[in-house]
């Protein structure tokens, strides 16, 4: 029986977890950049639109068969007294189940990965890949109730984007056409081997356990709304890619891509916190806590916004000279960016939020979720059938719609915020402070010295790189230290004597 954490204590493995995401966000930056440099450079908008399409009808299937474990398995930990080495088997051999149904589905229709391209040698086995991927979740899941967040850094950060970016540019001069696609396998294969390891030098072998349909089918049926919750979330953040499909050319779809990738890089840092905070809370609520959980979900909320947001002002400004980056025909989804990493910072609130919701309100959580999905299908379709008014030329008709659908991407997560927060201050009965307004002076400050390096002639572009990103992230990191944090928020950046 292990004592009771206190909050102090608490804060302090929420602080560790955030230093340890912070540095793996670095980690990840620096991997990604080569990966997206690579795919643009060397295999150009049609085939990243095909890639593109490919992993996201894998992702959204890998999504389901998790059967909601990344968020749940911490509160499943934390209630049953069975050795926690059998209940994460219990745990895998559900999600390896569903992952058997899902994968055996795509299999058979392998159109639904391919819709406008055909199928050739080893396409149609792609689905396995989803074995890898939920096991890989699960298992950085039951690590980080440990409060092992550098095991996730390790795979996640380092592994799997440096094994996809070296993979792509080498497998390149073996197909042109599958090069992305064998490149993501083997990035997701040796994640899984890097989460495997520290996990059973953790928890050790499941001696004496024997599987259990029975077990399994609970697992199942309890985690059944954080697992649609987790699809929901999921799709909001792919959807604007399969309506775009809908409606533009795979190159449109392949430019996109890039910039979603590029806006996606600091959504890492929110959703990493997923583990660390999700015992935390669940610990709170078994003593009714409701003062602290309060507390603890309004801190993380304002580091994960103050993060994202000097992020996004980093990467948008400078948009043209970041997309150029990839090839010159990526520029013109520079707005696109803008508006996705403007959307990445307005759905901050939520995920916090969202980390209590579904332990507190699962089902209504739930029905939010699935409301702001279509909430936001339908602002996108109508974002782009407002572009057919617009006196646009045909070639700019595509990147229209692109802007289009990060809009309405920008528009449904932001009401999805406000929901979803004001439903937790609810049922906790206390204010969910996220938002400071040395937020946004910092933001101000951090735009209007953005404005002025992006003005120097196109001839010296890579100042906006070079010089701009770090003098735009500096000073609006000295105004958040300065007047945006507090005594408790400098644990983040303090580590604790032991």
């Amino acid at each position: 029986m292990t004592a009771a954490r206190t909050d102090e204590e608490d804060i302090q493995a929420l602080a560790k977890g955030g230093r340890t995401n912070v540095f793996g966000f670095l980690l990840r930056l620096a991997a990604r950049i080569p990966f997206l440099f690579i795919a643009g450079r060397l295999y150009g908008p049609e085939a990243l639109g095909r890639f593109a399409y490919a992993i996201l009808i894998i992702e959204f299937v890998a999504q389901l068969a998790s059967l909601g474990l990344r968020r749940g398995l911490a509160e499943l930990l934390a209630k049953d007294d069975r050795p926690h080495a059998h209940m994460i088997a219990d745990a895998l051999f559900a999600a390896m189940a569903a992952s058997a149904v899902g994968a055996a589905f795509l299999i058979m229709l392998p159109e639904l990965m391919f819709p406008n391209s055909g199928i050739n040698g080893l396409d149609r086995f792609l689905p396995l890949a989803i074995f890898a991927i939920v096991a890989t979740d699960i298992a950085l899941s039951a690590l980080a109730y440990k409060f092992d967040i550098a095991s996730t850094v390790r795979a996640r950060a380092i592994v799997e984007p440096w094994t996809i970016s070296i993979a792509a540019g080498a497998l390149y001069f073996y197909s042109a056409r599958d090069g992305l696609i064998l490149s993501y396998v083997a990035s997701l294969a040796a994640a899984l081997l890097f989460a495997l390891w520290p996990l059973w030098r953790s928890y050790g072998f499941a001696w004496g356990w024997r599987p259990s349909v029975k077990r399994s089918l609970a697992i199942a049926q309890r985690n059944l709304p954080l697992a649609a919750a987790d699809a929901a979330e999921w799709g909001s953040r792919r959807l604007d890619l399969a309506i775009l499909g809908l409606f533009a050319s795979p190159a449109v779809v392949g430019i996109y891509y890039i910039a979603q990738q590029v806006a996606s890089l600091p959504q890492k840092l929110k959703t990493s916190f997923d583990p660390i905070l999700g015992p935390v809370i669940t610990r709170n609520l078994q003593t009714r806590n409701y003062a602290e959980i309060a507390k603890q979900v309004g801190q993380v909320g304002f580091w994960i916004i103050a993060a994202q947001a000097g992020i996004a002002l980093a990467l948008g400004i400078p948009g043209e000279a970041v997309m150029g980056l990839m090839g010159p025909e990526f520029v013109g989804g520079t707005a696109a960016l803008a508006f996705l990493l403007a959307a990445e910072v307005a759905a901050a609130t939520a995920v916090v939020s969202e980390s209590a919701l579904v332990y507190m309100a699962r089902h209504r959580n739930l029905l939010i979720s699935i409301g702001m999905l279509a909430v936001q299908a339908l602002v996108s379709v109508g974002l782009i059938m407002l572009v057919d008014d617009i006196p646009v030329k045909p070639e700019y008709v595509g990147l229209y719609q692109a802007a289009a659908v990060a809009c309405g991407l920008m528009i449904s997560l932001g009401i999805g915020s406000l929901i979803k927060s004001r439903l937790l201050s609810r049922l906790l009965g206390q204010p969910i402070r996220v938002w400071r307004w040395a937020l946004l002076i910092a933001v101000a400050a951090a735009a209007l010295l953005g404005m002025a390096i992006v003005s120097v002639p196109a001839r010296l572009e890579w100042v906006e790189l070079a010089i701009g990103v770090p003098a735009v992230l500096g000073l609006y990191g000295w105004i958040i230290w300065r007047w945006g944090f507090g005594p408790e928020d400098r644990v983040l950046f303090r580590k604790k004597k032991d």
